[in-house]
C-alpha cells in the first residue's frame, strides 16, 4: 500500500452524516473542510480536485466523485492534491471554455531554481549564505517549527502560541491569519514556501463559505479571523480532519476581522516578490478572491471620507479600546492591500473598472491621511487655536475639533524639533484620538502612505521617545495608556486592558519586524539593530512571551501567553531582514509619483492653497530641479529670455513629451534604455510579441540569458504598461 493522499471534497450544503459521527459537524457542514486517511492504488498517478473545495479521504480503496458548488465565485480552478508531489496539475476553468494550464514541480534533481527579487543568487534552504545561527536563533527556529499546524500531511500554518504548560490554550491552539504573517516571512526569507503557498489557498477556500451571526450573513470576501484543524472520529478506527474557520461569530464581541483579508492580500504579494513565482496570483481563483475582498472594501457607504470605517476591536487591538472609526492601522493595511491588488489583479477589460476605483481610493486615502492625520508641535500649536462651528467650504477646521481635546500630555510630549511628529491614531467628526499607536505608524512608512518627510519624522520621533516608546522591550502597542476614568469609560473596565497593559500600552515583541522593515527603508537600520539586541538579552530567558507590562516593559504580562508565536517568528524576520536587507525592498512600497500625479479631491473649489501632493513630489526632485524651476520663475517675473544655457541647468517641461502609438518589443525595450534594448533581437526571437512579454516571469527571462538588473527593469516597467501608467517616449529611444 502506499501512504495516504487527499482528494478534495466539494464544499455543499448535504450535511455528510454518512461519513461524520460527530453532531457540531452534522449541524454546520458548511463550516468544516475535511480530509480522511486513503490508501491509493499503486497504478493511479493523479487526481484531480477543485481548488474550491474540501479536503475529503477515506481508507477504503474506491472513487469518490467530487461535487462542486461554489456561490461565492463564477470561475473555479482544480488542482492535484497528492503526497507524490512529483508533479502539480492546474486546470483552469473559465465559463465553458476549459483550456488546461500544466504547471509541472520538477522532481528533486530538475527542480528549478527560485529566484528572489529577481536576484540571481539561489534560495539557500539551509540559511542564507552560510549565516550561523546563534543558539537564541536555533531555538526560536526549534519553536517555529514545532509550532507548524499540519492538514493533510501538509503544513498550512503556525498555532498562535504552544506554551506545553498551558492546559487551557483557549483560541491559541488555532492559527490566526493576522498571527501568520511573521512566521510566512520568517520562512519566506529562509527559503521554506510550501507552507506559505497551502496556508495562502486553503483560506482562500474558506472565504467563500458560508457564515451567519443571528440570522445574518457579512459581506461575501471576509476573510476568517482564523481556523483549527479538528479530528473527527469515524466508524471502523477511522478519522477525519477538518478545518474549522471562526469568522469572528465565536470570537470576544463578535467582531469580524476586518484587517484579516487586508494581510492576506499582503502575504499573497510578498510570496510572489520573494519566491519569484507568481503563478499563484494569477490563478483563476486567486484573482476572484482578491477582488472579492477588494469590493469588500470599497463598496459604497454613507461615508464622506476614503477611510474604511470600522468597529472597536477589528484588527489586532481585538478588545475594546476606543479606536472604532477610522484607526490608523485600519488605514494604512487597507492602502497596503490596494496597492497590493493593483500590482497582481490581471488588467483585462473586466478588471479595468476595478483598477481605476483602486487608483482613485488610493489618492484619496493617501491625501486624506497625510492632510488630516499628521501632528507636529506646529500642528498641535494649530489645533490649539481653533476657531469652532465653522460652517463654510472654507473652514480651517474641517472637523469640528475642540482644542480642548489637546491633553496636557501630547502638549509636553511632542518633541520641539519640527522635524519629528507622527500620525494620530484616529480622526472623525469632533474627535481626534492623539494617541500614538506603532503599528499604524509603521505601516504607514513600509506603503508610502506618509510622505517621505513625515517617515523620517516619525523615525526620529521614536528615536526621540525611545524610553516611552521603547523602554525595556519594543515596542509599545500604543502610547500613552487610558489610566483612570478615561480607562472605566472607553475599555469598560476591561480587566485585561489595564492601564500600560495588553492592548493598552503594553509592548509587544512581534512589533519588532515591522520596526526593522521601516527602519531599512528609511536607511536607519541602526535603530532596528539596537531594538533587536535588545530584545535578544530578553525573549528566551523570558520564554517568548506574547506582551510586556508597565511604563517601560520591564515585566512580563501579567496574562501573557508564553512561547507566542508570533514573538520568535518577529525575531527571525527582524534578524534575517537586518542580516539580507536587499531583500526587504521585496516587502515595501517605494513613493508612487503616479498617485501624486492624479488629484481627486477638487481642490480649487475648497479655498485650500497647499496640497501634500506636491510638497511630496517637490522633496523628490533633485536640488538641480528645484533650482531650475526658481529661476524659471525670476526670468518669467523680469520678462528675460527663458534660455537655461547661462547656468548650464537643463529645461524642464518645455515642450510636451512624445509617444508611439503603435508599441511592439522594439519600442518598449527602447523606451525602458538602460541597457535593456540590447536584448531586442533575442527576445523578439524567443518570445515574438509584446503582449507576451508582458506576462513573461522571471525565470524564462533568466533562462534567455537576461541580467538580473536588465530582467528587473523589464518586469517593473512591464506591470507599469499593463496599469497604464507608462509608456514609452520617442524622443527617449532616439537619445
Amino acid at each position: 500500500m502506499i501512504p495516504s493522499q487527499c482528494i478534495l471534497r466539494a464544499v455543499t450544503r448535504i450535511s455528510p452524516s454518512k461519513y461524520i459521527r460527530e453532531t457540531a459537524f452534522r449541524s454546520y457542514p458548511s463550516r468544516f473542510s475535511s480530509c480522511i486517511n486513503q490508501y491509493r492504488n499503486a497504478n493511479s498517478d493523479t487526481i484531480i480536485r477543485p481548488t474550491n473545495a474540501v479536503p475529503f479521504c477515506t481508507d477504503r480503496q474506491s472513487s469518490v466523485t467530487a461535487q462542486v458548488v461554489s456561490e461565492a465565485r463564477s470561475l473555479s480552478a482544480s488542482t492535484t492534491c497528492a503526497n507524490d508531489t512529483t508533479l502539480d496539475q492546474i486546470y483552469t476553468k473559465n465559463g465553458l471554455n476549459v483550456k488546461p494550464l500544466v504547471v509541472e514541480r520538477l522532481k528533486g534533481h530538475e527542480k528549478d531554481e527560485e529566484v528572489v527579487n529577481g536576484d540571481d543568487k539561489s534560495v539557500n534552504r539551509d540559511g542564507f549564505e552560510g549565516v550561523k545561527s546563534n543558539d537564541l536563533e536555533e531555538e526560536a527556529w526549534r519553536l517555529l517549527r514545532d509550532s507548524v499546524v499540519t492538514y493533510c500531511d501538509s503544513p498550512v500554518g503556525t498555532v498562535a502560541a504552544k506554551d506545553p504548560t498551558d492546559t487551557m490554550p483557549s483560541n491559541y491552539d488555532q492559527v490566526f491569519i493576522r498571527d501568520f504573517v511573521p512566521s510566512a516571512l520568517a520562512f519566506l526569507l529562509k527559503g521554506e514556501s510550501e507552507i506559505v503557498r497551502n496556508f495562502l489557498l486553503h483560506t482562500l477556500q474558506l472565504q467563500s463559505w458560508e457564515k451567519t451571526v443571528d440570522c445574518y450573513s457579512p459581506g461575501q470576501g471576509l476573510m476568517p479571523a482564523s481556523f483549527k484543524v479538528r479530528t473527527l472520529p469515524l466508524e471502523e478506527d477511522k478519522f477525519e480532519e477538518v478545518l474549522d474557520p471562526d469568522f469572528g461569530e465565536a470570537a470576544i464581541g463578535r467582531v469580524a476581522p476586518v484587517d484579516s483579508g487586508l494581510w492576506w492580500i499582503i502575504l499573497l504579494r510578498a510570496y510572489g516578490k520573494i519566491t519569484g513565482d507568481y503563478s499563484l496570483q494569477e490563478r483563476i481563483d486567486v484573482q476572484t478572491g482578491i477582488k472579492m475582498i477588494a469590493n469588500l472594501c470599497l463598496a459604497d457607504g454613507f461615508d464622506m471620507f476614503p477611510t474604511l470605517l470600522v468597529t472597536d476591536g477589528s484588527c489586532m487591538i481585538d478588545r475594546r479600546m476606543g479606536i472604532h472609526g477610522h484607526p490608523l492601522e485600519i488605514q494604512a493595511l487597507f492602502y497596503s492591500a490596494l496597492r497590493s491588488s493593483r500590482e497582481m489583479i490581471t488588467v483585462n477589460d473586466s478588471s479595468k473598472n476595478i483598477i481605476k476605483t483602486i487608483s482613485n481610493r488610493l489618492s484619496a486615502l493617501s491625501f486624506h491621511i497625510r492632510e488630516n492625520y499628521w501632528v507636529d508641535k506646529n500642528k498641535i500649536n494649530e489645533i490649539y487655536r481653533y476657531k469652532t462651528e465653522e460652517y463654510s467650504m472654507d473652514a480651517t477646521n474641517k472637523f469640528n475639533i475642540y482644542p480642548e481635546q489637546v491633553s496636557p500630555w501630547l502638549m509636553d510630549w511632542v518633541p520641539e524639533s519640527p522635524d519629528s511628529g507622527f500620525l494620530i491614531g484616529n480622526l472623525q467628526p469632533a474627535h481626534m484620538d492623539f494617541r500614538f499607536f506603532t503599528l499604524g505608524n509603521l505601516w504607514s512608512i513600509i506603503s508610502s502612505l506618509g510622505t517621505p518627510k513625515q517617515n523620517q519624522a516619525i523615525l526620529n520621533l521614536i528615536e526621540e521617545k525611545w524610553n516611552d516608546l521603547v523602554g525595556h522591550m519594543p515596542l509599545k502597542i500604543c502610547y500613552p495608556a487610558l489610566e483612570s476614568s478615561e480607562w472605566h469609560i472607553i475599555t469598560g473596565s476591561d480587566p485585561k486592558n489595564t492601564p500600560w497593559s495588553y492592548h493598552n500600552g503594553g509592548s509587544w515583541p512581534t512589533l519588532l519586524w515591522q520596526f526593522t522593515l521601516a527602519c531599512i527603508k528609511m536607511g536607519r537600520s541602526e535603530l532596528a539593530e539596537k531594538a533587536v539586541t535588545m530584545a535578544e538579552k530578553r525573549l528566551q530567558a523570558d520564554r517568548w512571551p506574547e506582551y510586556y507590562d508597565t511604563r517601560d516593559g520591564k515585566f512580563i504580562g501579567k496574562q501573557s501567553r508564553l512561547y507566542q508565536t508570533w514573538t520568535i517568528a518577529g525575531f527571525l524576520t527582524s534578524k534575517q531582514l537586518l542580516q539580507n536587507p536587499e531583500i526587504a525592498s521585496s516587502l515595501f512600497w517605494e513613493e508612487d509619483l503616479e498617485l501624486l500625479e492624479s488629484c481627486v479631491c477638487v481642490l480649487t473649489k475648497s479655498g485650500r492653497k497647499k496640497c501634500s501632493r506636491a510638497a511630496a513630489k517637490f522633496s523628490l526632485r533633485t536640488p538641480a530641479m528645484a533650482w531650475t524651476r526658481l529661476i524659471q520663475s525670476a526670468r518669467a517675473a523680469l520678462g528675460t529670455t527663458h534660455s537655461s544655457s547661462t547656468l548650464g541647468l537643463p529645461r524642464f517641461y518645455s515642450k510636451p513629451a512624445t509617444y508611439f502609438v503603435k508599441v511592439g518589443i522594439p519600442e518598449f525595450l527602447g523606451g525602458i534604455g538602460r541597457g535593456a534594448e540590447t536584448h531586442i533581437a533575442k527576445i523578439e526571437t524567443e518570445i515574438g510579441d509584446l503582449h507576451k512579454l508582458l506576462v513573461t516571469r522571471t525565470l524564462r527571462l533568466k533562462k534567455l540569458g537576461i541580467p538580473c538588473k536588465h530582467r528587473k527593469l523589464i518586469l517593473k516597467y512591464g506591470q507599469k504598461y499593463r496599469l497604464g501608467l507608462w509608456k514609452p517616449r520617442a524622443d527617449a529611444i532616439k537619445a
